[in-house]
């Protein structure tokens, strides 16, 4: 029998979908256990499992807990890999599920440069189709939408391809627009997305941006909120739109398809749905003769006036783009989209008027199993061996202690994720840091921090994902002040190839900047970085001055367009914020046009 989220958790019913989720959110601990020993039942005897448990049935709730995290070890993908390949490559007996696995997701392969295959079920689009329609009824109650109204969404399919073993692989969000869950949550949240299949699956994004963009222009009075995956696709698109808007006009006013789109699929669909509308192109056309001269402040309401919010991903990596959302959005309010991952939902947005640099999420218990490794920072921990004995990473970014249960987090500790799954992951480590900040009712509501891989280290120093975010925040602050340019995208690098080893950040910039201004952005860079062991290192010259490298416009589209010929998705694309991924340094370095070095520590 295929695991599956019950029936009767779906509602149509707002105030029951959340009064199923506040029931569970109360009974966390024993939802937990329940959900522990259900994944443990679906999948008795399995090849990975039988490793570690034999035959052993762990049925007493009061103790499966402790005697699961005692007798099965912590794992990460590549402890799953044997196995998944054996899958992929066909194999037929039970290796991670009871349940044949017929479709694989490919995670981006932004963290690390490569894409990984990870189980997608029938379980996968249900819990993604329940998390919508539970986060739906949250914003619903501030705010409310009308039904039967339009979604301007900008989501976007990769091509699905089939395995050695004939199975499907793409992309998560490829197989959950193609399921059948995708057509109901749109009839549950009474909220239909204004492109028709053929363009979110189009498999080229310009082409599927500017049918977006026409279709959203075309039903621009019945449009209720501006939606993607995350933040970079929507500034993406509003990037695209100032160099598009008079011809997506043009189109509008003939009724016609611009030469741009050559997909025959989607030439047909578009056409089927737009007719001459002289009057509403004239209309979009002085609203964009006028805003354009703003700098494109607040195009949204603009354009279209019932839009109530923006509704996607903005922590963690996205964080940078919310100035610029913020601009083309103007007063509208930005909510949060919730918290998952390829391999698992985790928690929804249960604050959605909560601005996104405070967002939480409420874990929702019932789609895996969850235990939380805490994590402790050390001034000290790389210059004494008082924690020589402690359990730590190959990269020494945390001191970790043994993984707790959900029900015994504390307010305020930071913790690596783990994941038990319906889908054949067991005990696996997300690699996502998150740091406790409260509860609903018994359920945690966490803050992600970041991703705990993306380390900027030369030797003692350790520097987060978040650190280089907030470093990079203060540069930007002075090159906003002293010109009118704009900070477009960024990454940053270690080099360690020549010794002493430092810093690289790779800057995109729209607008014209004097090189003192430049030079003063590096150095304030440089001496924002508050990690003990970076300050020391930068003081004794163990590590060089911090370089500044300016790359042309257009670098961060090469860097896309890198990943999309690779086979990622847009609606999964990530800026990586720290690479040591070769192409993407020879992309960033080649299109390098000035460079500057910190004088901050003299």
């Amino acid at each position: 029998m295929e695991p599956s989220v019950d029936k009767s958790n779906y509602y149509s019913d707002t105030d029951e979908m959340i009064s199923w989720f506040e029931k569970s959110a109360e009974n966390a601990a024993a939802v937990q256990q329940q959900t522990l020993r259900r994944i443990l039942e679906l999948n008795h005897g399995v090849e990975y499992l039988k490793k570690w448990l034999g035959d052993t049935r762990l049925q007493d709730e009061n103790a499966m807990e402790s005697l699961y995290a005692t007798m099965v070890p912590l794992a990460s993908h590549v402890d799953f890999e044997p196995y998944i390949q054996r899958i992929v490559d066909g194999e037929k007996a039970p290796l991670l599920t009871q349940d044949p696995m017929k479709t694989w997701s490919l995670s981006s392969g932004t963290t690390d440069g490569r894409q990984k295959f990870v189980p997608f079920t029938h379980h996968s689009s249900q819990t993604t189709l329940q998390i919508f329609k539970l986060a739906a009824a949250y914003r619903s109650r501030i705010y409310p939408i009308r039904e039967g109204g339009k979604v301007l969404e900008f989501i976007y399919s990769s091509k699905q391809y089939k395995t050695k073993g004939g199975l499907i692989a793409g992309t998560a969000t490829t197989h959950y627009y193609a399921s059948e869950e995708f057509k109901i949550k749109q009839q549950h949240t009474k909220s239909f997305t204004c492109s028709p299949e053929e363009v979110i699956s189009s498999g080229d994004y310009k082409q599927s941006t500017y049918c977006h963009l026409l279709l959203g222009l075309y039903y621009c009075d019945e449009i209720e909120f501006v939606t993607s995956t995350f933040a970079y696709s929507i500034v993406q698109a509003f990037r695209s739109f100032e160099e598009l808007w008079k011809e997506l006009c043009h189109d509008i006013r003939e009724g016609t398809l611009s030469s741009r789109i050559n997909i025959t699929k989607v030439q047909k669909a578009v056409l089927d749905i737009i007719v001459p509308n002289p009057e509403l192109a004239s209309r979009i056309e002085s609203i964009c003769e006028e805003v354009e001269r703003e700098d494109w402040f607040s195009i949204i309401p603009k354009l279209w006036p019932n839009v109530k919010y923006v509704y996607t991903i903005m922590t963690g990596s996205m964080q940078p783009y919310l100035n610029k959302l913020r601009h083309y959005g103007g007063d509208l309010p930005l909510v949060s989209a919730d918290y998952g991952s390829t391999e698992s939902w985790i928690g929804v947005n249960v604050e959605p008027s909560s601005p996104p640099e405070k967002v939480t999420f409420a874990i929702i218990p019932t789609f895996s199993y969850f235990e939380f490794i805490p994590l402790h920072r050390s001034k000290s921990q790389s210059f004494n061996n008082s924690h020589k004995d402690a359990n730590l990473l190959a990269n020494d970014d945390f001191i970790e202690d043994e993984p707790v249960p959900l029900s015994q987090v504390k307010i305020g500790q930071e913790y690596e994720i783990v994941l038990t799954t319906f889908t054949g992951l067991y005990r696996y480590r997300l690699g996502d840091v998150v740091e406790v900040a409260g509860f609903h009712k018994k359920t945690p509501k966490l803050n992600f921090i970041c991703r705990r891989k993306l380390i900027l280290t030369v030797n003692i120093d350790k520097n987060t994902e978040q650190d280089l975010q907030l470093v990079v925040e203060r540069g930007s602050r002075i090159l906003i002040s002293k010109s009118r340019a704009e900070l477009v995208d960024f990454t940053s690098h270690a080099n360690v190839s020549k010794r002493p080893g430092h810093y690289v950040i790779y800057w995109e910039i729209k607008g014209d900047v004097d090189e003192n201004v430049l030079g003063e952005c590096c150095r304030e860079m440089d001496a924002s970085f508050v990690d003990h062991g970076y300050v020391v290192s930068r003081k004794t010259n163990s590590i060089g001055p911090l370089e500044l490298c300016i790359v042309e416009r257009g670098t961060f589209k090469k860097i896309l367009e890198h990943f999309i010929g690779n086979g990622a998705a847009l609606s999964q694309f990530k800026t990586p914020r720290c690479t040591s991924n070769q192409n993407l340094l020879r992309i960033l370095n080649v299109c390098t046009i000035k460079r500057f070095y910190s004088t901050a520590y003299g």
